[in-house]
């Protein structure tokens, strides 16, 4: 492949996300993200057949970043399964009261706005949360394996954590305050304390 190619395509990503995080999806035409980027329609279209489709490589995109943040923090090496955990969501909290409150969070911004515009750019959500839950119950799997946290169902609170935590994040940008994500982490706190 064409390295100009390549670049390209991920310069219209970037510049897309930026973007996008800020005024959402379906706001957004495909006009201000070709000159914000300095792109020609046509480079445009060499890439992506429809502005769905970019929608659906750039959640995608998002995701293969993230979860390759989550790796590195939850590598077996970076102490017990406790530790690590808690490190993700000491991460999270400073990222959403850092960055994220300048509508940087792309999966806080379009989670509601993309589930009944585009199926496609639906399951991309769908399918890279699910990957980060799964990421969330290796790492409980892990801490039950070296007795850093109580006995629980990884799955299952994986799941209801990451939905505490995504759903803390959206009340914070509706108060802008940070009450629900301080709340989330207290029952974080107390739910993984070890016994």
């Amino acid at each position: 492949m064409n390295t100009r190619h390549d670049n390209t395509r991920q310069h219209l990503l970037e510049t897309g996300q930026r973007i996008i995080v800020g005024k959402g999806f379906a706001s957004v035409g495909l006009n201000e993200i070709l000159t914000s980027a300095g792109v020609p329609k046509g480079s445009f279209y060499h890439y992506f057949a429809s502005k769905e489709q970019y929608g659906e490589a750039l959640l995608q995109e998002y995701f293969e970043r993230y979860l390759a943040e989550v790796d590195t923090l939850l590598a077996a090496d970076a102490g017990t399964g406790h530790q690590r955990l808690m490190a993700y969501w000491q991460r999270w909290l400073d990222y959403q009261l850092g960055a994220c409150s300048e509508q940087k969070c792309l999966v806080v911004k379009l989670a509601g706005e993309v589930a009944d515009l585009s199926e496609a750019m639906r399951i991309a959500l769908r399918d890279g949360t699910d990957q980060v839950v799964d990421r969330i119950a290796q790492a409980l799997q892990a801490g039950l394996a070296d007795g850093s946290i109580p006995p629980l169902d990884p799955p299952a609170t994986a799941r209801t954590l990451y939905q505490m935590w995504l759903g803390a994040s959206l009340l914070g940008k509706l108060h802008r305050d940070t009450a629900a994500l301080e709340n989330a982490m207290r029952f974080t706190r107390e739910l993984l304390a070890p016994r």
